[in-house]
């Protein structure tokens, strides 16, 4: 996997967005050049202090922008299919996958567990992957934390979903690779240099076995 980045020229760079950070934290953006990508449902569009303000980046992202806002402002889908996750969370989870004419645009995966949940949309241009959207939750207890478990444990808190952990992550592509990640909740020290390599291929691996369900 690191081959394919030290073959060539690679600069990662990482910097933290502190105008933003007021509001919601820290955030990290990191991004990248290698040889060889928002979202309206759930209020969450492209910042651009997600961004280090380098204008050569903000032109390559214009496209991936624009592209997701082209499948969002989609009313009549030309096929929708909807199914099932089974085996990788402790309560399942579901996927819809969009279609046009010209093929597969978007898909939206759902995963449900005691401890949290997570939301990742996926948006495709020219039938690769150009941005995917990650919004996790962690809950502060588990999911049925009900009177008797607090008792038992003795504690002093219930479940409540407004004091989830929330992190969201917002990867873009360019031409199937990823040239930047966004993230609310990491520390620009906590990014090791293999990070870009692992999430990729992380989002692909999860990706292909999504289109199994429909394949």
């Amino acid at each position: 996997m690191k081959n394919r980045f030290l073959h060539g020229v690679f600069i990662i760079l990482i910097s933290l967005s502190f105008a933003y950070a007021q509001k919601s934290g820290d955030q990290a953006s990191v991004f990248f050049t290698a040889k060889g990508q928002d979202t309206v449902k759930i209020g969450e569009p492209y910042n651009e202090k997600d961004t280090t303000g380098s204008k050569s980046l903000k032109n390559r992202i214009k496209p991936i922008q624009a592209n997701f806002k082209s499948i969002n402002s989609v009313t009549k889908w030309t096929s929708v299919k909807k199914k099932d996750i089974e085996g990788e969370s402790a309560e399942g989870g579901e996927a819809t996958f969009y279609y046009m004419d010209r093929g597969l645009q978007k898909v939206i995966a759902k995963h449900y567990g005691e401890m949290g949940q997570k939301l990742i949309e996926y948006y495709l241009l020219n039938g690769q992957l150009s941005f995917v959207f990650e919004k996790e939750y962690k809950y502060n207890r588990p999911l049925f934390y009900d009177a008797k478990a607090i008792k038992e444990n003795n504690d002093t808190e219930a479940f409540d979903l407004k004091k989830s952990k929330i992190t969201m992550t917002r990867n873009y592509f360019e031409n199937g690779n990823i040239i930047l990640i966004s993230n609310n909740n990491i520390h620009g020290s906590g990014i090791g240099a293999d990070y870009p390599a692992e999430q990729e291929e992380k989002i692909k691996e999860d990706f292909k076995r999504l289109l199994k369900l429909v394949n």
